[in-house]
This record gives structure tokens, sequence and C-alpha cells, in this order.
């Protein structure tokens, strides 16, 4: 059973039954230092990546991957199946934008804000934490910081921020203590 909240739908449409959300898109001004970042540091696989000159851009296409067997060889067939899989991570590359110093996109979180944040589940926090600082990673919120323990916010390097969780750390997370409910 899911939740409820005013503005939910009784029930999802039919007509929406077999939709997935497939991929989430950032744009990066350096396409080697983002790869470098999402497949270094987080462990990314690039399943696909396509070009469109006419248009001067690239899209590459990231996931974390249970089994790489399964990506099909075919480039049509695995352009098909990135778009049927769920969790993945598009960085768009606009052409040019890392030859110019001075280029930087709106992370979503500076005024006006927008857009917050991606969001990986990490097995170990506290490991991924040591990772994380064993690679330089900048930090905008670590775990024992803040009101909200156990959860870190890391950036990539055009800014975006990345909340980090260990699911089985979050089991009191937006419960109202017993003591303030009376």
């Amino acid at each position: 059973m899911t939740e409820n909240h005013p503005g939910v739908a009784d029930d999802a449409p039919a007509a929406t039954r077999g939709f997935t959300l497939n991929h989430t898109m950032l744009r990066v001004k350096d396409p080697r230092v983002a790869l470098d970042f999402y497949t270094r540091v987080l462990g990314m696989r690039v399943l696909r990546k396509l070009d469109f000159p006419e248009m001067k851009f690239s899209l590459y296409f990231l996931a974390r991957l249970a089994d790489e067997s399964a990506v099909p060889d075919d480039t049509g067939e695995r352009t098909a199946w990135t778009f049927r899989q769920q969790g993945i991570l598009e960085l768009t590359h606009n052409w040019g934008t890392e030859d110019d110093p001075g280029f930087r996109y709106h992370d979503g979180n500076a005024q006006p804000q927008g857009f917050g944040h991606i969001c990986f589940s990490v097995p170990d926090l506290a490991a991924a934490v040591r990772w994380f600082d064993e690679n330089e990673v900048p930090f905008v919120k670590r775990p024992e910081q803040g009101k909200m323990k156990d959860v870190a916010f890391i950036r990539d390097p055009d800014g975006y921020w990345i909340e980090i969780v260990q699911a089985d750390l979050l089991t009191g997370l937006g419960r109202v203590p017993a003591s303030a409910s009376t």
C-alpha cells in the first residue's frame, strides 16, 4: 500500500500501465571530467552515447548494472534496451562548453532554487564517505552535520548535489518522536 495525500489520485490510471521512469538528465560542461567522476567515483557504466552533430550536442546514458552481460552488443538494440531501463542518468554535453573557462551550469540549489539533487543508496555510508574523501570529492554536508543525520550530500564536477544514503539507517527518518506528538 502506498501513501495517500491531498492531490494523490485514488488509483493509477490504466492508461499509465507500463510507464517507467527511465532517466534524469544533467547538463555537463566537460564530458571527460563528468564521465571520470560518475564511472570512477560512483561506479556507473556508460550504456550508450548518442551524438547529434547537426545540433552540436552528445548524450551519455549511464547506470549501475547488476549484470553487464545483459547489455546488447548491437547498437540499435542497445539503444532500445537503454530506453527500457530504470534509474538511468543522462549526461548532456553541449559541444564547446568545455573550452569556455567561465562557463557554468546552474546547479538548482543556488537562487532561484529549482532542481535539487539526485540520490545514490550505498550499502555502507561510512565506507562511502571514506571513498569520497580518498577521491577528494567535495561535500555539501557530511552525515554527522546538520539536523538530518546519516545523510550526506556531495558535489559532482559541475556542482550538482548528490545525496548519499544507507537505507537501513533511515528507518526513523521523518517520524515524529512520541514525546513531540503529545
